[in-house]
This record gives C-alpha cells, sequence and structure tokens, in this order.
C-alpha cells in the first residue's frame, strides 16, 4: 500500500466584511480602544492559492491595484503562514498566490481574509491538521478583524474586536458598495475619531470603557428585517472619516436620494455600504450608482466564513 501523495497546492477563499455597527470606546493608557461591533460577511471574496515552496512569498493578482500591497514579511498572509509554521513545527515556506477583490484598506477587511483563508490554505497543503479553536487563536494574534474572516456568518465582536460570539440572522441583506480611489489608514482615523472628541467634549456624551451592541441591531438582525437595520445602521468612526474625506458624505447622501434605505461607511471606511430593501432595488441602486461614474459592487450578506475549495 502505497503513502498517499501531498497535495500539490490548495485553494481558500475568505469574505470581506461590513461593519453595520461600530461603537468605540473611551482611548486607554496604551492607546487603544475597545470595540462593540456588529459584523456581517458578505459576497466579495479574496482567494488564496498555497504552493510548497522552500521560503514564504506572496503575489498578488485580481481586478484591483494591488502596487501598493508589501510583498516582504510586513505581509500579514505571510505573517499568517510564518506563524502556522512554527506552531506546527514546519520546516519549509509557502508561496502564496492571492487574488484580491476586497478593496485596499477600503474598511472591508481585506487584508484579514488574506490572513484567514492562508492559515486554512497552509494547514490543508502542509497537513499540520490544526483543531479550529488553534486557528482562531492564532487568527486573533494576527489581527481584530482574522478570526470574523475564519468564521463568517453574523457576529458580534467585543474588545479590539476579536472576541466573538455568532449573532442570530434571518435571511439575506442586499447591499451596494461605492468604492473610493483611494484607501484609508484605520491608524489615521481612531486619530481623528480621538481629536473629535476632544474637539467637542462639551457638546457629545463621554466615550464609555465598555461599549456594547445596540439592541436594536440584534433585534433587526434576527428579524431579517433590512428597514429595521437601516434604522439601526451606526458607526462611530463615519463622522472622522467624512473629517479626512468630505466627499464621502456627498456619496452617502447620493446613494440614499437613489433609493438606498440608509448608508454608512465600512469600518475605518473609505468603503460606504448602501442597504437596499431586496434584489430589485440594490440592482437599480447600482445602475444608478454606475451612472453617476461611482466604482460600485452589489454584494449579499450573510455568507460563510474561509473554507477550502477544491479547483
Amino acid at each position: 500500500m502505497t503513502a498517499p501523495l501531498a497535495p500539490t497546492f490548495a485553494h481558500a477563499r475568505a469574505p470581506g466584511k461590513i461593519n453595520v455597527f461600530l461603537k468605540v470606546g473611551e482611548l486607554m493608557e496604551d492607546g487603544y480602544h475597545d470595540l462593540a461591533t456588529a459584523f456581517q460577511a458578505v459576497s466579495l471574496y479574496e482567494d488564496v492559492r498555497a504552493y510548497p515552496a522552500p521560503d514564504f512569498s506572496v503575489t498578488f493578482s485580481g481586478p484591483i491595484d494591488t502596487s501598493s500591497l508589501s510583498v516582504d514579511g510586513s505581509n500579514l498572509a505571510i505573517k499568517a503562514a510564518r506563524m502556522l509554521a512554527r506552531k506546527s513545527g514546519y520546516r519549509r515556506g509557502v508561496r502564496l498566490e492571492i487574488e484580491k477583490h476586497v478593496p485596499i484598506a477600503g474598511g472591508m477587511g481585506g487584508g484579514s481574509a488574506d490572513a484567514a483563508a492562508t492559515l486554512l490554505a497552509c494547514d490543508a497543503l502542509w497537513g499540520t491538521e490544526m483543531s479550529r479553536d488553534e486557528l482562531l487563536a492564532m487568527a486573533g494574534k494576527l489581527g481584530a478583524d482574522v478570526p470574523f474572516a475564519l468564521t463568517g456568518g453574523t457576529a458580534i465582536g467585543t474588545g479590539k474586536g476579536d472576541r466573538l460570539s455568532p449573532a442570530l440572522a434571518k435571511g439575506t441583506f442586499h447591499w451596494v458598495l461605492a468604492i473610493a480611489e483611494f484607501g484609508m489608514s484605520t491608524p489615521d482615523v481612531y486619530r481623528a475619531l480621538d481629536a473629535h472628541r476632544e474637539r467637542h467634549a462639551q457638546d457629545i456624551f463621554p466615550a464609555v470603557a465598555q461599549p456594547t451592541v445596540d439592541a436594536e441591531v440584534l433585534q433587526a438582525l434576527r428579524a431579517g428585517d433590512a428597514r429595521q437595520l437601516a434604522e439601526a445602521l451606526h458607526n462611530d468612526l463615519q463622522a472622522a472619516a467624512l473629517h479626512l474625506a468630505p466627499g464621502l458624505g456627498t456619496i452617502l447622501e447620493l446613494g440614499e436620494q437613489m433609493g438606498a434605505l440608509a448608508g454608512i461607511v465600512s469600518g475605518s471606511g473609505p468603503t460606504v455600504a448602501f442597504l437596499a430593501p431586496d434584489a430589485d432595488t440594490a440592482l437599480d441602486l447600482q445602475v444608478s450608482l454606475s451612472a453617476s461614474r461611482l466604482h460600485v459592487i452589489r454584494v449579499t450578506g450573510p455568507v460563510h466564513g474561509a473554507r477550502l475549495l477544491h479547483d
């Protein structure tokens, strides 16, 4: 009896996300904030193919400009592969080929999806047989959004966003994403939020140390009610993102005038997500925003998290 052949490559896919709710706690002494967020994984995916190699490398392809992405050890996918190799004792490397569709620095967790898919692909390629809990623990060390990219669906994130609990979500939500031609630095947006809060300290409620997700959000998701969710959409980072990129405000107004139930800046931006009541309205909205010379993509959620595919 012959031993089974090692796979020649492994292919994993992971989704981008929208933060349908994001509340940011007060600035702590370590320079970070606690968060309370509701994530929804949407049908815009990153594809990672992993091939045996003596060292670690990554290349990119896909419909978006990836020229700004690092391909050295600072890349999150490389970090994920190296972490798994250290954890498992694997002594060789991997060649990663990533087909990108999620906007870069767009507030949708594209880099986190790359890392999550890399963990799955390398685990399969190397036969390291890590448990789900072990993969999630590594994901949490790589970044706040990486565990959610692994789990997908709809979830509540607390702490830095990496402590996840599943949220019940019924049916399908229809989104139209307005993709900006530029990216935004997450640290810059958080700094702008802190400055905004300091400037308006007399006019706004002080941030709490440990924020929570509003009950109305959970009820809307559980009911699968897009109109109810539209009323509950919230992002504390939106004001800061609009301060740094005022043109996003015009896009938000335009989408709502063209039939969206509501629009929200996703995460730290600059992607703007518009919620539509149904598939037909989402299609009409996509056409109308495209006619206004915006780059738009129609997606649905929630969708599954990272998984292996068989080419």
